[in-house]
């Protein structure tokens, strides 16, 4: 137990002796400190002596509140040496080096610039986008650790424009004072807003601070143009089964457990590319064995993945990239693919009227004529999630969506209506022939409408006039493309 007279001589310092009573009366007032073994004791008082702005002599309010600070910071230092113990195993085996990152070769390969600039120390701004579990804060890490920059690190979710002019501030006079670069590590950047994003314009412009900001989401939507036109975009991409494997030994090694092989494979395939959650996974299945007994199982793993990682997001990248690729598959008359990337939409809460919608739209514009029933066929799916709902309505979509893959493909409609489509805007001002004008009225006569005018159903002279304006006679907008219902219409008579 500490009293006042241990305390004083442990506060030997130079600072004025003033500080060294507040201290003392401010310890033996806190039960908790008071429990404190001397060297702790120490510890405290170093880092109060060290809150206090110089000059020695402060106002009673600062030796309070640098006081404060400091029992903050030491039981801050006293977390921080327990987190080996008490983090999860994904953070106990983040890399530090380089050497130990796995995956993503594409960008740091042998050879590649970003290994290079990393090796040389002259990283310069870059945005680090890819899916949850592919390395982005990990690189970031590495780069903090081989660095010779000052490393700040901020997470978009809770910082302030405050906080980061408050990093541009000192990146000033870090570079002032000691010519030393700052690097900036924003986590989540696309949380920022425009206005926040703007901020960090003028620094990063001028070269006050390097850029390292990490998004899930795609940052040619997330982040302004000008941060883009200033920064590298390095694309993070999901791991494989067998870097997700070598992970998994890792952490099995780390853990001291024993991982069948074949256990080791099917945590990396139910991991979904994501190194945390393989790490999580691999986590709880040996607590959960050991608990039991017994050597890690089949059982074990299934229980600790539960549900399968979607790498669908309705609201972010992924609803562009899986309707593109739906679309896509449909149009190449693929129907596993088509009903693949369905199902992959609907389990990630896609709204199913968007997805009707587009089927309606490629109907028209990939099948067209070649299979009018296409049309019919979506427009009723689209009917049916209206009036039937989730999750039976998955069925008639499903159906839709291999009928449209199945059907013949024919772009006619869309050619003839684009081409068609120009030569309005560039001859607009033409006129129909007056023998197709309006002639219902009083007078149209006399103005010609009407006249020349040949009824098909009377005369099937009719069937073969060109009807287009007389500076478009003879041009063709519809081109059958001999598929399907278009077959034996290669004319597009």
């Amino acid at each position: 137990m500490l009293d006042a007279a241990v305390v004083r001589e442990l506060a030997v310092c130079e600072i004025d002796p003033g500080a060294v009573e507040l201290f003392t009366a401010l310890v033996v007032r806190d039960p908790l400190v008071r429990t404190f073994s001397p060297d702790r004791a120490v510890s405290l008082f170093q880092l109060f002596e060290s809150h206090l702005r110089p000059p020695c002599v402060v106002p009673q309010l600062g030796r309070r509140a640098a006081y404060f600070r400091a029992v903050g910071d030491l039981f801050s230092d006293a977390a921080n040496e327990r987190l080996p113990d008490t983090a999860p195993l994904a953070m106990r085996m983040r890399p530090q080096r380089l050497e130990d990152f796995v995956g993503q070769e594409q960008i740091l390969g042998e050879h590649s610039a970003l290994r290079l600039a990393i090796a040389e120390d002259r990283v310069g701004s870059s945005i680090l986008y890819g899916p949850p579990g592919s390395g982005k804060t990990t690189l970031a890490r590495v780069i903090a650790n081989t660095t010779g920059a000052a490393f700040e690190e901020l997470s978009a979710v809770s910082a302030t424009v405050a906080q980061v002019r408050e990093v541009i501030a000192s990146g000033r006079e870090r570079l002032g004072a000691h010519g030393q670069r700052t690097i900036l590590f924003l986590d989540e950047i696309h949380r920022f807003n425009k206005a926040q994003q703007d901020a960090l314009l003028p620094a990063v412009e001028e070269g006050t601070l390097t850029l390292i900001g990490a998004t899930t989401e795609n940052p040619y939507f997330e982040v302004n143009s000008a941060l883009l036109s200033r920064s590298q975009i390095y694309e993070l991409v999901p791991l494989t089964d067998e870097e997700l494997a070598l992970i998994v030994r890792r952490g099995a090694d780390e853990l001291g457990a024993e991982v069948p092989d074949e256990m080791v494979e099917l945590i990396a395939r139910r991991a979904g590319g994501d190194a945390r959650n393989a790490l999580n996974i691999l986590e709880l299945a040996s607590q959960t064995a050991m608990a039991e007994g017994q050597t890690l199982g089949h059982v074990h793993v299934e229980d600790a993945a539960r549900k399968r990682p979607l790498v669908y997001d309705k609201g972010g990248d992924a609803h562009y990239d899986f309707i593109s690729a739906f679309i896509k598959s449909m149009r190449g008359s693929d129907p596993n693919a088509s009903v693949y990337y369905l199902a992959a939409m609907l389990e990630g809460g896609e709204d199913p009227r968007f997805i009707a919608r587009r089927m309606i739209v490629l109907a028209s514009e990939d099948i067209g004529l070649a299979d009018p029933q296409a049309l019919v066929v979506a427009v009723a799916a689209a009917h049916a999630v209206e009036h039937v709902g989730l999750p039976e309505a998955r069925l008639n979509l499903a159906e839709a969506a291999l009928y449209l893959a199945r059907a013949p493909k024919s772009n006619a409609v869309i050619k003839a209506l684009g081409e068609a489509a120009k030569d309005v805007r560039e001859h607009g001002h033409i006129r129909p022939p007056d023998e197709l004008r309006d002639a219902h009225y009083y007078g149209a006569k006399k103005l010609g409408r009407g006249q020349g005018y040949i009824y098909p159903h009377s005369d099937p002279a009719g069937f073969d006039v060109d009807y287009l304006p007389d500076p478009l006679k003879g041009k063709k907008y519809y081109r059958p493309s001999g598929s399907g219902e278009e077959k034996g219409d290669e004319n597009g008579d």
